[in-house]
């Protein structure tokens, strides 16, 4: 049996800061715990996605304590770790290998931010012929001045991304939905 693979982006102590700024959606980390229980259950496939800054004095810095993945979402020994430099999880980290090596053609993406790493990789997730969900509920985004200077709340920020991404590149869902679509791969 074949099951999505729950990919978690940057579910690191650093995003869960004040200092991080304003953010949607404060249930994230308790959807995504569900989800990743969810998973292990089954002893689903699960990858763990870290950005590893490349800029000096950055909290994620390696050795800086918010790099560190968030205790109730951390990893364990079974599960795949990904380190990468650049929003996009698929970029220079063999991550793409990985899933094809495995069998793998279905993801489900969780984590943050959902305009920016949640983003990137799903599209590239798309783009490489994988079936990609985004778990609206499990992703969150935090507030931005657009390019016109107009400032967005981070539910825009993340409306918009989703929006992106419908139908082009993922299927977005709901926590819920991606239970019930684990729990079809299973019957």
């Amino acid at each position: 049996m074949t099951y999505p693979v729950l990919i978690i982006i940057d579910m690191q102590r650093g995003m869960s800061s004040p200092l991080a700024g304003e953010r949607n959606n404060p249930s994230a980390e308790g959807e995504i715990a569900r989800l990743l229980k969810a998973w292990r259950a089954l002893a689903a496939p699960i990858v763990h996605v870290r950005h590893i800054s490349r800029t000096p004095g950055s909290p994620f810095w390696p050795g800086q304590p918010d790099v560190e993945f968030q205790p109730e979402l951390s990893p364990v020994e079974t599960e795949h770790v990904v380190e990468k430099n650049v929003p996009d999880a698929f970029i220079n980290t063999g991550l793409e290998r990985w899933l094809h090596v495995r069998g793998f053609n279905t993801v489900a993406i969780v984590g943050v931010s959902t305009n920016n790493s949640v983003e990137a990789t799903a599209r590239t997730s798309g783009n490489l012929g994988f079936q990609t969900y985004v778990v609206s509920d499990a992703t969150f985004a935090f507030a931005k001045t657009d390019f016109a200077g107009i400032y967005r709340t981070a539910d825009e920020v993340h409306a918009m991304a989703l929006a992106n991404l419908q139908g082009e590149y993922a299927t977005v869902v709901l926590s819920d939905e991606l239970k019930n679509i684990l729990a079809g791969s299973v019957n």
